[in-house]
């Protein structure tokens, strides 16, 4: 049987969208869509325009980015009428989504820098707002999501640039279908591109079965009005995922139908804020709903939470201890209010409040509380329920409250159902791995000490355990295994990592070891701490719980233990240490922090964290829940966790960021193994470890020798991959090889990797890698050339290594003076094969083997090689730049001042920028052009002499 064409996929999918109520269109070209887009305005708001008033229409559409273009669609269009009356145009209807004109056409030709055809374009009111790109069954779904790319960089932005209100992307290959946000191509990732499911989140990939339900009319219109939010932040847009869209709706459905609660548990790592922020705003759109509280711990209000919250609404939270302000929001028209439980807490509590909010008892008050099972289990969440009479309560969690994890505290032990009623939604841990939403984790148990000549293990064998687990001797190997396995755990210092201890005397030590070995030279790591100090003794019990570290003035665990005698001693004393900490954490970074500003740090050392300025964060509970940074992919444990605490410290780690991340790490240095089956079990199923944990490192050592045998099979030698005939023997090569660097990518986290346990020499192995990124300039070069490889995916992260750079190559050259002639052909062949293979090299390989060529004879001692090549590279540097400015006709000075610029904002200059730097401005026409040519030769300019220098 034959393969299916993508033009039979095409016709399929028009015919089936037909069905589904779309009206088909044939428009060939922009002059079409915009004929189309006048009569489809028209007849959506009930008026004709003249060419005068449409052509103000037209000009207000082609106004700015994806992003402003997001914002015209869900605003009206002002224009002037004939009459000079001001008339307003809707672009799409949002309170009633049905109500809508469908239209459906393929095959629009769209020329910008080059022509391109799309495949299947959905209008709304003539407005082309989704877009579909097909590829032919057997091909990648990757490809349809670089085409998508492509016409982004080539025309989308064409003509009167309709194309960028595009809300929703569908790419399919008839088996498997996902969709995604219109974004700039900088904000895009195939990471965040999502199946369909349904509401038990059985994933939809067929492409007939998605535009049944998704690509229906009224569905679509709904996600579009109703479930993309405009991250003003980030200045993106998102798309919901099937299961916050469930959560969404059901939520929404019980406040319009009954007065019942109910909670959603979204495995954490899944969006649940979104998910429930989401939910706030659509219910303050209900007219019988009063307020909309949405409600958070203090400990959760960090920097980075405030700036996501007001991202989504704009002023929509206040930082500040001040429950003044809340109570304001309460009384005045403010029908979202996003606050702490601490305030909430004072505002019902304290007579000077009581008054303003006494009003509000029995008003229908929504409560929406985030990560629920950290702070609804004590008497203010009680207090709160005893006070708002009518209100509604929501919570959203990932590791719920059940009878085998819950714990006794002054009202006895309560589950999340007891507090919240049903659960509305599920989605668990093991759905989000198979989603690719969040990564497995590899977990490896580490043994720190022994007895004689056997292995102890202390929960077996009843030993002192704190005489034992606080031995110095241990901390320091403990320590002496992060630091010797820290880069092979991070990928040369790619992501970052959290280090958790039982107590704070325990984190004290552990953190002067680290900082006597680093002042001893041992390592280069940036340590940082952060702890209450109050007291903050062992969870004896291991319960689960992650206990609160109460700050700020609302925090009633604070008041309490500062009125206990017996812990001054003990807090005098930890909150000296943390101060000289702070100290040298002042000292990294410039800054001025201490005790005194606690909040302040704790903002702080977060942000730095999320920006991989800190390497290790170590910490007895804070940072363990609550906190997400993409870049963070190890956790170091040294504590007993059992069961919600354990999953949510170790889901610090499994945030999906890119291709090199490809799973959580985990390094324990107890033996947690039983508690993290049973925590696994608990939270999702008794079958899913295997699902939530990778392999043992055997397994892909089998998986590895598969792909080189796969490969083999396609070229058989190095050599080989020169004689590939066709564009599709070289994709497979391609895919090959890269599978294989995912596996490898894997393999070397694992503290026992080693070169020999794999079927493939190390030399062989980057010859092949030579190869592969050959092929990749190959087709980078050939821009204009449409083939399939065009849309491949050679994700050059997998093969990137941070610590090769110049500085390494010059510190090999300064060796090769020194050594016997074989041994210098020898050390000039790695240098070689080192140019060819890194990517970060290869812009430079040209130009370092012509100064081992010409310069390096010269130099009769080594110590000059550095300064050497510090002067070709200042005169090679110089004469590029003088090429740039010469050959496009741009002045220096001002092209010296938009690179100075770009490399210290990591922001590409526009478009206007680079015009400005041009001695004559080029015509309208030619301006993109222009500027794009310009552009392309900054950034080679910047690759080759300025990135990877070391």
């Amino acid at each position: 049987m034959t393969t299916q064409s993508e033009y039979i996929l095409e016709e399929s999918l028009v015919d089936q969208l037909k069905e589904l109520g779309y009206e088909k269109v044939a428009i060939r070209d922009e002059k079409d869509l915009i004929q189309n887009l006048k009569t489809q305005l028209e007849k959506h708001n009930k008026t004709q325009l003249t060419e005068y008033e449409f052509s103000q229409v037209l000009n207000a559409l082609a106004k700015g980015n994806i992003f402003q273009k997001a914002k015209i669609l869900r605003d009206k269009v002002e224009y002037i009428k004939e009459d000079g009356e001001t008339g307003y145009l809707e672009l799409i209807n949002q309170i009633h989504w049905c109500k809508n004109e469908y239209q459906v056409t393929h095959q629009i030709s769209m020329e910008g820098k080059y022509k391109n055809r799309y495949d299947v374009t959905l209008l709304v009111n003539g407005l082309p707002l989704a877009q579909i790109e097909l590829k032919r069954r057997g091909l990648e779904l990757k490809e349809a999501f670089n085409q998508t790319n492509r016409y982004e960089r080539h025309s989308f932005q064409a003509g009167k640039g309709l194309f960028q209100y595009i809300q929703i992307f569908v790419i399919s290959n008839g088996v498997n279908t996902k969709y995604y946000a219109n974004n700039s191509i900088k904000a895009r990732s195939f990471k965040q591109t999502f199946f369909w499911a349904d509401i038990d989140n059985a994933i939809v990939t067929q492409l007939s079965e998605f535009a049944k339900v998704f690509l229906e009319p009224c569905h679509l219109s709904k996600m579009i009005t109703k479930y993309i939010v405009l991250n003003e932040s980030h200045k993106i847009l998102m798309v919901l995922r099937p299961y916050q869209y469930y959560a969404t709706e059901a939520i929404v459905e019980r406040v319009k139908n009954s007065n019942k609660f109910g909670y959603i548990w979204h495995t954490t790592g899944s969006g649940k804020t979104l998910t429930s922020f989401k939910t706030s705003q659509i219910l303050t759109q209900l007219p019988d709903v009063a307020k909309v509280v949405f409600v958070v711990d203090r400990k959760d209000l960090d920097y980075q939470t405030i700036k996501e919250f007001n991202s989504f609404s704009e002023n929509s939270i206040d930082g500040t201890n001040n429950t003044n302000s809340l109570v304001k929001q309460f009384s005045d028209d403010t029908k979202l209010i996003v606050t702490t439980i601490q305030k909430l807490n004072t505002a019902i509590r304290k007579e000077r409040y009581l008054k303003r909010m006494e009003r509000f008892r029995e008003e229908k008050i929504v409560f929406i509380f985030d990560e629920c099972h950290r702070s609804q289990f004590g008497e203010t969440h009680q207090r709160i329920r005893d006070f708002f009479e009518s209100a509604q309560m929501f919570g959203f969690t990932g590791t719920p409250i059940f009878a085998d994890n819950a714990v006794k505290n002054e009202l006895g032990k309560r589950t999340t159902k007891e507090l919240f009623g049903d659960c509305l939604h599920k989605y668990v841990i093991t759905d989000a791995i198979r989603d690719q939403n969040v990564l497995k984790f590899s977990i490896e148990y580490i043994r720190t000490f022994r007895e004689k000549d056997h292995i102890v293990d202390i929960e077996v064998d009843g030993i002192d355990k704190a005489e034992v687990m606080e031995a110095p001797e241990r901390l320091e190997k403990v320590v002496n295994y992060i630091i010797t396995h820290y880069n092979r755990k991070s990928h040369n210092k790619a992501y970052t990592s959290i280090f958790c201890v039982p107590n704070v005397d325990t984190l004290i030590r552990y953190y002067e070891i680290f900082k006597r070995k680093k002042e001893e030279g041992q390592h280069d790591l940036m340590v940082a701490t952060i702890f209450s100090y109050q007291a903050n003794e062992e969870d004896a019990d291991a319960n689960g719980f992650i206990p609160d570290e109460g700050f700020g003035e609302d925090s009633e665990s604070t008041l309490l233990k500062a009125a206990d005698p017996k812990v001054e001693y003990k807090s005098k004393h930890s909150r000296e240490k943390l101060d000289e900490f702070i100290d040298d954490y002042n000292q990294a970074f410039n800054s001025n922090y201490s005790t005194n500003d606690f909040y302040g740090y704790y903002k702080d050392i977060g942000k730095r964290v999320r920006n991989k300025q800190v390497d290790i964060l170590l910490v007895v509970n804070m940072f363990l829940t609550g906190f997400d940074s993409k870049k963070l992919n190890t956790i170091y444990v040294d504590k007993n966790l059992r069961y919600h605490g354990l999953i949510q410290a170790f889901s610090r780690t499994n945030r999906i960021l890119d291709e090199k991340k490809s799973q959580g790490n985990v390094v324990c240095f107890r033996n947690l193994k039983k508690n993290t089956d049973d925590a696994i079990t608990l939270f999702s199923n008794k079958d899913a470890i295997e699902e939530i944990i990778l392999a043992p490192y055997e397994s892909y050592i089998d998986e590895f020798a598969k792909a080189v045998e796969k490969l083999l099979i396609i070229v058989p030698t190095v050599d080989s991959v020169n004689h590939l005939q066709t564009e599709d023997d070289i994709l497979e090569f391609v895919k090959a090889f890269r599978e294989l660097m995912r596996i490898k990518n894997v393999l070397t986290t694992f503290t026992e990797f080693d070169y020999s346990d794999l079927p493939i020499d190390e030399q062989t192995l980057e010859d092949y890698q030579s190869k592969y990124l050959d092929i990749r300039d190959r087709v980078q070069d050939d821009k204009e050339k449409v083939s399939v490889l065009n849309d491949i995916d050679f994700e050059v992260e997998l093969i990137h290594r941070d610590e090769i750079n110049v500085q390494y190559i010059l510190q090999l050259l300064i060796q090769i003076k020194d050594k016997k002639p074989q041994d210098q052909e020898d050390q000039m062949r790695t240098i070689s094969n080192i140019l060819a293979t890194e990517t970060q090299l290869r812009s430079k390989k040209e130009l370092i083997e012509r100064f081992i060529e010409e310069s390096l004879p010269e130099i009769q001692d080594t110590d000059d090689i550095p300064e050497a090549f510090e002067a070709f590279w200042t005169e090679e540097k110089t004469k590029a730049l003088q090429s740039l400015s010469n050959e496009e006709n741009l002045n220096a000075a001002k092209l010296n001042t938009v690179i100075s610029n770009y490399l210290f904002t990591k922001k590409e200059p526009l478009r206007e920028e680079l015009i400005e730097v041009m001695n004559t401005r080029p015509k309208l026409k030619e301006r993109k052009k222009a500027s794009n040519r310009v552009l392309d030769r900054i950034k080679k300019f910047v690759e080759t002499f300025i990135e990877g220098m070391g």
